[in-house]
């Protein structure tokens, strides 16, 4: 007669050993590496360089990447890695300022609609479909057509064509805080929704924000370059990586690749920096969940 098999359990540490997912930790070092470098670069370089990326030298114009000019020359023999280093530094900028300003007005949108309820609730998340059903881009070129393109209408209408996701994260929070024991508490006692608000709903759903911010970064770096690309972003003569794609079509029937290749591979790099270490940041904030971006 043949026992029957003996099924031991097998130990945490040799099924995390055979496991075949890793940590999200590997992206964090070289998305930190790259974006540190940009960052120092779009920085320091213009302190330390003493050149004007509007120099034109038309004697030196399409030089492919060389010693002196590692990405080549345009068309006005003005330095392709220069106008990337400066085109970096607004990108960055526009981003940055860009998310700030949607995170904003979307956390006092879904905080109004989760505190309140009721109709206000209703209205908001009505207001928010309707600004869902239209593109952004297409929103977008209708605010800086009516503000005049230019620097402050870029980031005005990045900023109010991308706060949906943070108002919905906020109201959601909330919604979901509301039936804790501690805002019963706190309403026990006496508290107004406003102080409620403030000391104990905004501060614990901090960290959603934060990261949906970040994440938001990415997004508006690029919506930041379709519109210059287009032509209503930053002026033509200005170090933009929309403006350097948009002038560098013109060349690539001339053979002068490198003109489109250097700006399209320092946002394609500086955007998936970005987006990896938001990565982690969002795995941390929730194990559970693998990270949508492949790296």
């Amino acid at each position: 007669m043949v026992d029957a098999p003996v099924w031991r359990p097998v130990p945490r540490s040799r099924l995390a050993a055979a496991s075949p997912r890793r940590s999200p930790r590997w992206r964090l070092v070289p998305a930190a590496v790259v974006l540190g470098v940009f960052v120092t670069a779009a920085l320091v370089v213009p302190l330390l360089v003493d050149l004007n990326q509007q120099h034109v030298d038309l004697p030196s114009a399409n030089r492919p990447p060389s010693v002196t000019h590692p990405f080549g020359t345009d068309e006005l023999g003005r330095d392709v890695l220069l106008r990337c280093v400066y085109a970096l530094r607004v990108s960055l900028a526009v981003g940055l300022v860009a998310a700030l300003i949607s995170a904003v007005v979307g956390t006092a949108v879904g905080a109004l609609a989760g505190t309140v309820g009721g109709w206000l609730d209703r209205l908001s998340m009505r207001l928010v479909d309707a600004v869902a059903s239209v593109p952004h881009l297409l929103l977008g070129i209708v605010i800086v057509a009516i503000m005049r393109p230019s620097l402050t209408a870029v980031v005005v209408s990045i900023g109010l064509t991308h706060w949906l996701t943070s108002a919905r994260i906020v109201r959601s929070e909330i919604l979901a805080l509301r039936e804790r024991p501690f805002v019963d508490a706190a309403i026990v006692g006496g508290s107004s929704r406003a102080r409620i608000l403030v000391r104990h709903l905004l501060p614990n759903i901090a960290p959603q924000v934060l990261l949906a911010t970040t994440l938001m970064v990415p997004h508006a770096v690029w919506h930041e370059t379709a519109l210059s690309f287009l032509g209503l972003g930053l002026p033509p003569h200005a170090a933009s990586i929309g403006n350097m794609i948009n002038d560098a079509q013109r060349s690539l029937l001339t053979g002068g690749w490198w003109m489109s290749l250097a700006p399209g591979a320092v946002l394609i790099a500086a955007t998936l920096a970005v987006s990896g270490l938001s990565g982690v940041w969002r795995d941390r904030l929730n194990p559970r969940r693998r990270s949508e971006l492949s790296w």
